[in-house]
């Protein structure tokens, strides 16, 4: 047999050619697959008719229009991976984001945690922590989903009655509706959650970031996601403890003066229970598969003959109170505990719609109370719906 030694020579030259191939393939940038698909391409054009290569012409005129750019040395644009799904408006994507994340731990708690990891390790265990929900514990009234608890109280009430009932709110947008404040602003949480207190743990501060101001933050944010204005007072009242609610009285009564619009007024405060064996309870609920701080709401009221005075107009309130837990109820089921209806005061005189909420106790994380005010600013967004003029 006679070997043609052209043919043989060649055959040699293109194994070496594909093996180098290979090895600058391997070894070498992105950029030169880009200028190697680039010119099979051009090659592959001068051999084809276009038409056979419509489906590809996308893919060589992006190579094209990269390879010229890193000539050019300008900064190459990339498409996203979404770009060729169907478009989905602004409004609706925000909307899934909020969804996704309502349950999420933020990162400045998150950083407060890695902190109190470290600086907590040699802490006493001085007392125990224990979890308890209060669904109805001391319940007098019950209708739906509400249940209230009438304390030291001669008045009767028909709750069916009360949620026939509207609360007295008017809402437009482009004036405040809602004031949140803080009659204890110093009120704080434990940071992590395992189970005991140490003695030493604040259960006071000045610190923004860890007492009530970050709960009430999160509540205002809700609300103004929903499109409507809120005012939040984070001025401390509580420096003289005594004289905390007539302090806080002042800023409301400022308030309601300068926005006459104001018609919600929630005082947001969390509660301290402790058994007599020094047992700390903390109040939880499971949302949306994470634990949340229990809200206790608190109404209050004039008896005739009774310790409360200057507070005729205690009936609206107690509307908007069982209004409130009717709606968080039906949002989140077993985050309230049974309302607290009492002759009490408490500067709720000051609008009809005015009431303290008590957010978990002393015994819950920082974490757990934040995303319950985050639950208490979607259920007011709510309520805002319906009386939106």
């Amino acid at each position: 047999m006679k070997i043609n030694k052209d043919k043989v020579l060649k055959i040699t030259v293109c194994i070496i050619s594909v093996c180098l191939s290979a090895v600058i393939l391997f070894f070498f940038s992105d950029a030169v697959i880009s200028f190697a698909a680039q010119a099979v391409m051009v090659n592959a054009r001068s051999f084809l008719p276009v038409k056979g290569l419509k489906p590809n012409e996308a893919f060589y005129s992006a190579t094209q229009e990269a390879t010229t750019a890193e000539t050019t040395a300008k900064p190459i644009t990339t498409v996203p991976a979404t770009s060729t799904t169907k478009p989905v408006s602004t409004e609706k994507a925000a909307s899934a984001a909020v969804e996704l994340k309502f349950n999420r731990t933020d990162e400045d708690i998150l950083s407060l945690i890695k902190e109190a990891e470290k600086e907590g390790k040699k802490d006493k265990k001085d007392g125990k922590i224990s979890e308890y929900s209060y669904i109805n514990d001391g319940v007098t009234d019950k209708y739906g989903k509400v249940r209230v608890k009438n304390v030291n109280n001669k008045t009767d009430i028909n709750i069916k009655k009360l949620l026939e009932t509207k609360s007295e709110v008017k809402v437009n947008k482009d004036e405040p509706a809602v004031l949140i404040f803080h009659t204890h602003t110093t009120e704080t949480y434990e940071i992590l959650d395992r189970g005991f207190y140490a003695v030493g743990h604040k259960t006071r501060s000045n610190d923004s970031r860890i007492n009530m101001v970050r709960v009430g933050e999160e509540t205002v944010k809700e609300i103004e996601n929903a499109g409507y204005k809120v005012i939040h007072d984070k001025v401390i009242h509580d420096s003289s403890y005594n004289g905390a609610y007539a302090h806080s009285r002042k800023s409301v009564e400022a308030y309601l003066k300068e926005y006459p619009s104001i018609k919600i007024v929630l005082d947001l405060h969390r509660d301290a229970i402790q058994r007599s064996d020094g047992t700390k309870i903390k109040p939880v609920a499971t949302v949306d598969g994470k634990k949340a701080a229990q809200i206790m709401i608190i109404s209050g009221c004039q008896e005739e003959g009774g310790p409360i005075e200057g507070f005729p107009d205690w009936k609206k309130n107690l509307v908007f109170a069982v209004e409130l837990q009717d709606t968080l109820e039906n949002l989140f089921p077993g985050i309230t505990r049974p309302l607290y209806f009492s002759p009490r005061k408490y500067n709720m005189d000051l609008t009809t719609c005015s009431l303290l909420v008590e957010i978990g106790s002393d015994a819950n994380t920082l974490d757990e109370a934040v995303y319950t005010g985050r639950c208490l600013g979607r259920a007011v967004s709510k309520i805002l719906e319906r009386y939106e003029e």
